[in-house]
């Protein structure tokens, strides 16, 4: 049975505050059908949940448990992984342009070797780290491209690879990001932002979090729309940058930002599954016609990336790669 939660437009702000259910797709269920939920969710919300997805429970957990006895080592210990510039350790300063949030992460590229290097850099006995970290890397970009490839079958793209592709490739830019959000004391409820609101650039993100809430989105400008962290056994995908160019507008990448919970720790794990660098990130011919031309010019992921990176966490990117005559009517 294919479970899928389509909540009615909000006809007020106190509405528009409440906590909101996103579509919960079963992936075990029929695949035409599961297909035809996932491009839908992709286009309304940009934003889903999955269930039943295969990602083995000992997998998770050891992922789970190296985050935790990470993020519980002395600050000398954790720095050893940083400064984040961009991978490694950071603590409230997100980036490089003066972005702050009340977190501390690990961001690390997924390619095996700079994954060994950061665990030895890390830990006197690396091994369990590395291996954690491997092994979910390997099971979440297989889930991802399962996804990507069940979205080109909605949108019947005849390559049904055509995404998927791009996490496949050897030399993929893709990051797996460790989060650690404190509760905060309420002296310092006047700023609660863990991470600031953003996009992803890249193709498509899987997140895994504990069961506290604080991931917010906003499909609508203005309105923040907590999502709850149920059920505990799902993965929340959002579609990024990169795919919104790539389904030429179609598939909505949203804005989104985490808050900080007063009582209790959020732990999250965030994979990015990214092009490799001079990969070409261009919409499928496919999904073009006389009524429906090309939104974005062509562009590589490295052009894309460099745009992100030179600008604060909350700017727009996407629409400097617009092509002009979309320029005036469309927004991001």
């Amino acid at each position: 049975m294919v479970v899928a939660h389509h909540p009615s437009p909000p006809s007020s702000r106190q509405e528009k505050l409440r906590d909101i259910e996103l579509p919960i797709i079963d992936l075990m269920a029929e695949r035409s059908e599961v297909s035809k939920l996932i491009v839908k969710a992709s286009e309304n919300f940009g934003f889903f949940k999955v269930i039943n997805h295969g990602v083995p429970q000992h997998v998770i957990k050891a992922m789970e448990d190296e985050s935790y006895g990470f993020f519980s080592k002395p600050p000398s210990q954790k720095q050893r992984a940083g400064p984040a510039n961009p991978y490694g350790y950071g603590c409230k300063n997100i980036g490089l342009n003066g972005d702050y949030g009340e977190v501390e992460y690990l961001l690390l590229h997924t390619n095996p070797l700079s994954i060994s290097q950061t665990s030895n850099t890390i830990f006197n006995d690396p091994t369990l780290f590395r291996c954690a970290v491997n092994g979910y890397v390997e099971a979440i970009r297989e889930l991802a491209c399962e996804i990507l490839e069940l979205m080109a079958e909605g949108l019947r793209v005849p390559e049904t690879s055509v995404f998927s592709n791009f996490l496949r490739n050897a030399d993929s830019d893709s990051l797996l990001r460790l989060n650690h959000y404190p509760p905060l004391q309420l002296l310092q409820l006047q700023n609660r932002i863990g991470f600031g609101e953003h996009t992803d650039p890249q193709i498509l993100t899987i997140l895994r979090s504990n069961d506290v809430p604080g991931l917010q989105i906003s499909p609508q400008d203005g309105f923040w729309l907590p999502v709850s962290p149920h059920p505990s056994t799902a993965f929340c995908v959002n579609v990024g940058d990169a795919l919104q160019a790539l389904t030429n507008g179609r598939f909505l990448s949203v804005r989104h930002r985490v808050v900080v919970n007063t009582c209790r720790t959020r732990m999250s794990m965030a994979y990015f599954g990214a092009p490799a660098p001079n990969a070409r990130i261009a919409c499928p011919p496919e999904l073009l016609s006389p009524h429906k031309s090309n939104m974005y010019r062509p562009f590589t992921w490295d052009e894309y990336k460099k745009a992100t990176y030179s600008r604060k966490l909350g700017d727009s990117r996407l629409h400097f790669f617009r092509v002009q005559s979309h320029h005036d009517d469309l927004t991001e």
